[in-house]
């Protein structure tokens, strides 16, 4: 199977700039603005304009930039729309630009990137925009799909734009109906960040809490418990939910006889980049400095698990897409995510047979993506996203048993999780929407104990420093979940605390 290539990790970040919700509110506004007047470049008065209007929406921008409105926040964005229109009500509104920013907001995402984007790059059918419609309509993520979202930030940053342009364009207004002041703007301003800040503050209240303090060391009970390697099986985006429903025979076989964390949840926001990151270092985006899958600054802040490895002699590998490089880097062992989905998870598992027999390292972390890519093309509560994880559970077991007959798998243990899950609409994670938040996690292994669930809630930040002790590598340095030591207590003999 193909690594990614140079070009594919850099268009990667590229297409980052127009997924992520974030960076593609001002790309669009701009991009529509300048096209919308495309017949006007050659004049010096419509750049002066157009200057103009950039410089007086500026604010507003970083402030969108700012504040998310996940969830149903979104739909308080509707008010600072009405409160311009009402606050400038004698502005001249140019149908036509708001059309066609709707217009090419629609097919951005409906056909140019749920239609001909994935079947390019995943082969899902030319007709993929007969369904994409809808999910992009509820989607709840915080990528530019998000029409809900999107709309109304973009027809605010319009119409400031166009407003104050044509306003102070005009010899401070002297041909314009409107009475666009600075006054008013400004207190226009204070106005949307007070109730941004005031509605995030108050009704934003469902982000996972942290654990406070770093993680307290645990010591192995025997020599055994650190000898063997550690597989981490990770589906990207696996609902909790639709898991449960798939016929996934041997997933669910250890499932039983391992060791099942109910309540296991995901970071914040729930994208994929940052869970990977969060999962191996041990800690928070604000520590590790990855806050979404459009990372600015490339690499993480602080240790992670292969560091630590690194400390011991040991190492460790991880096999995912190239967005994965921007925080992992040279321990990422990259895969091409351009080919068809139907093939995408049994390359994965050919490349990890692979590493295996080439660098055998003590730790393999395997990124299966076609479930998570089959959620963000045709939705997460369609039958196609659940044949994703039966195929996976296929695969897995056909890897397992490779893993057996190679001697690979004496003493390992096997952690087998989602980085997240997915909501309804084009697979969203971000926000942490129903299916989002807890994610299937249970491990299996000879020092995993048998049949039992641990029904206490927890988070994946506790991945880092599990490994650590099944390894027998120090901990991260930033490493703040505990170790899931219910998974090898026994009742007889407690672990030693350090």
């Amino acid at each position: 199977m193909k690594k990614a290539s140079g070009f594919e990790i850099v268009a990667a970040r590229c297409w980052n700039l127009l997924n992520e919700g974030k960076p593609f509110t001002p790309i669009f506004t701009v991009g529509v603005y300048l096209l919308y007047h495309m017949n006007a470049w050659g004049d010096g008065s419509f750049w002066e304009q157009f200057g103009l209007g950039l410089l007086t929406a500026l604010p507003l921008f970083a402030l969108y930039f700012h504040f998310d409105f996940p969830l149903f926040l979104r739909n308080y964005l509707w008010f600072p729309v009405i409160g311009a229109l009402v606050l400038w009500r004698d502005a001249y509104l140019d149908m036509g630009l708001y059309a066609t920013a709707i217009g090419l907001f629609l097919f951005f995402t409906i056909y140019f990137w749920g239609t001909f984007y994935y079947h390019l790059r995943i082969g899902t059918s030319w007709w993929n925009f007969k369904r994409f419609w809808k999910l992009v309509l509820k989607n709840s993520d915080s990528t530019s799909g998000n029409a809900q979202e999107q709309l109304p930030k973009f027809l605010l940053l319009l119409f400031i734009m166009d407003t104050a342009g044509s306003y102070w364009a005009d010899a401070d207004g002297a041909g314009t109906q409107v009475d666009f002041t600075w006054s008013s703007y400004v207190l226009f301003l204070l106005g949307v960040g007070l109730y941004a800040w005031i509605l995030h503050r108050n009704l934003f209240d469902w982000k996972p809490k942290e654990v406070e303090g770093y993680t307290v060391p645990v010591q192995a009970q025997t020599e055994e418990a650190s000898s063997g390697k550690v597989f981490v099986l990770v589906i990207d985006g696996m609902r909790k939910d639709r898991f449960e429903e798939a016929n996934a025979p041997f997933l669910k076989k250890w499932r039983a006889e391992g060791t099942e964390y109910t309540q296991m949840e995901t970071l914040y926001p729930a994208r994929t980049v940052v869970c990977f990151s969060s999962m191996f270092t041990g800690t928070y985006p604000r520590e590790h400095g990855i806050t979404s899958n459009m990372v600015w600054k490339l690499g993480i802040k602080v240790e992670s698990i292969f560091d630590s490895l690194r400390k011991v002699g040991k190492k460790g590998r991880l096999l995912g897409i190239a967005h994965l490089i921007d925080s992992m880097g040279d321990d990422v062992e990259s895969v091409t995510a351009v080919m068809h989905n139907d093939k995408a998870d049994r390359n994965i598992m050919e490349r990890a047979k692979l590493i295996m027999a080439e660098q055998n390292p003590d730790l393999l972390v395997v990124q299966f993506i076609a479930t998570d890519q089959t959620g963000h093309s045709m939705g997460a509560l369609y039958d196609e996203y659940r044949q994703k994880i039966e195929e996976a559970d296929a695969l897995i077991a056909e890897f397992v048993g490779w893993l057996t007959a190679q001697g690979h798998a004496k003493d390992a243990t096997f952690i087998i999780c989602a980085d997240h899950g997915q909501a309804d609409g084009i697979g969203g994670h971000g926000h942490l929407d129903e299916g989002e938040r807890f994610v299937p996690f249970f491990m299996y292994g000879p020092h995993v104990r048998a049949g039992v669930k641990v029904e206490a809630k927890h988070s994946l930040v506790s991945v880092a420093p599990t490994l650590s002790y099944l390894l027998g590598a120090p901990l991260p340095s930033h490493s703040r979940g505990p170790v899931l030591s219910d998974a090898f207590e026994s009742e007889k003999k407690k672990f030693n605390l350090l």
